[in-house]
């Protein structure tokens, strides 16, 4: 599986951005997707994540009520749609899907995931 991040770059505090992760090689559309964010000199950590079919969604309490996490298995995609952002959102976004869990519910833990796209930087200005 090759998935390619896009939709980063610079926004203002109190903007929006929305990033698309496209996957190719084969279909991920019964599998748990999420995504990850990395800032400077941080841990990966979890932003959100969604089930195969889109009716089981998990967020961060850092974006929960701003961020949304969505998906469109005709085109292998999976969205995240980020709205209201703050500075201390500025990360580099990684998406990934878990293909060892076929049909089930998604996991918020990054080890569980198996592929990971290249990541999107995301820098947003105060």
């Amino acid at each position: 599986v090759q998935l390619q991040a896009s939709g980063g770059g610079l926004a203002q505090a109190g903007g929006s951005l929305r990033l698309s992760c496209a996957a190719s090689g084969r279909s991920v559309n019964n599998y748990p997707a999420a995504w990850f964010r990395q800032a400077p000199g941080k841990e990966r950590e979890f932003v959100a994540a969604i089930n195969w079919s889109g009716g089981v969604t998990y967020y961060a309490d850092s974006v929960k009520g701003r961020f949304t996490i969505s998906r469109d298995n005709a085109k292998n995609t999976v969205y995240l749609q980020m709205n209201s952002l703050k500075p201390d959102d500025t990360a580099v976004y990684y998406c990934a899907y878990d293909v060892s869990s076929i049909l089930r519910r998604p996991s918020i833990t990054r080890s569980d995931y198996d592929y990971w796209g290249q990541g999107t930087q995301v820098t947003v200005s105060s």
